[in-house]
């Protein structure tokens, strides 16, 4: 299913306010020196009510716990964040995954997986898979997924890797839910050259440096990196959420037509006027409150429906 959503009128001079501020700024390099500035970027949206934030480990892996007030029972979300495999925080993501967790429903762990060009590929999904299988051996029944633009390419690459191993009986998720997910790499969208003046933000050259440094002259098409290439049969319910003013924009339309025909359960929903991970503008846009609300909305119905066939016995 794919939903476009019009700009709202009572967005609209809030995106033009936004680009105005982004203009001067739009094609700019980035590496690890902006980790500052994009952290407090992220700091900025607010904070949920009712979510105790905790430091953690789990699987090996540090990061932040999220424990809303309204957690379900044995319910877990893992967040993987974004910055290009080479920005952000689990710190960084606390109000903006907190808003998430409260409106799921779960206990939610932020890892900060390796980011490069300190440690390149695949330190990032090494790290991601460790704090999966970590939720696992900590009892966790049923887990959600979320992550944003390098982040959603986490939670993609990461469904496929756990469903390969189905198999030999791990635990899958019931769910995931991605914000304008970087699932190419290679950066072969058409999007780079249609979306390339509506972006406010980013341009192939920025997010061709984010490559460079990740992937270190390693293969941008390995499905553990760009999972457009992966193997997308036997996933669960995922939710793709996306700007429809951004050069990744065909990152997230073609792994949904790729996912859809392999029998995934996919739902696809564009945003017109809207730039990168709007999402975290929630005191900024309506739409980001919406596209929040419908992202709780998909992962929470994914844990109770997950609950209710655990709880009620099989036929024989």
């Amino acid at each position: 299913m794919t939903m476009i959503h019009p700009l709202s009128p009572e967005d609209a001079p809030a995106v033009a306010a936004m680009r105005q501020a982004a203009s001067a700024h739009k094609g700019e390099p980035l590496g690890p020196e902006a980790r500052p500035m994009f952290d407090a970027m992220f700091a900025a949206t607010p904070a949920a009510a009712d979510v105790r934030v905790e430091a953690g480990t789990v699987g090996g892996i540090a990061g932040v716990w999220l424990r809303p007030a309204n957690a379900q029972p044995g319910a877990r979300m893992l967040y993987l964040h974004g910055g290009g495999y080479v920005l952000g925080s689990a710190r960084a993501v606390t109000h903006f995954a907190g808003q998430i967790a409260t409106r799921v429903g779960a206990d939610s762990f932020v890892p900060n997986y390796r980011l490069a060009p300190e440690h390149p590929f695949p330190a990032a999904i090494d790290d991601a898979v460790a704090a999966y299988r970590g939720l696992v051996a900590e009892g966790a029944e049923r887990i959600v997924i979320v992550g944003d633009s390098a982040g959603g390419g986490l939670t993609l690459a990461l469904l496929s890797i756990l469903a390969a191993d189905k198999t030999k009986g791990v635990a899958q998720p019931v769910g995931a839910a991605v914000m304008s997910p970087w699932t190419d790499l290679a950066l072969t969208g058409d999007s780079f050259e249609t979306r390339a003046d509506a972006d406010p933000i980013f341009t192939r050259g920025v997010l061709l440096g984010f490559a460079d440094l990740y992937l270190q002259g390693q293969d941008a098409a390995n499905p553990k990196a760009s999972p457009l290439h992966a193997l997308l049969v036997d996933l669960p319910p995922i939710r793709i959420d996306v700007g429809d003013d951004e050069v990744l924009l065909a990152d997230s339309i073609r792994y949904a037509d790729l996912a859809r025909a392999a029998g995934v359960e996919i739902t696809l929903s564009i945003w017109e006027g809207m730039p990168h991970v709007f999402q975290s503008s929630l005191n900024q846009f309506h739409a980001a409150e919406q596209s929040v609300n419908a992202i709780g909305d998909f992962l929470r119905q994914r844990l109770i429906d997950a609950s209710l066939s655990i709880s009620t016995p099989s036929e024989v």
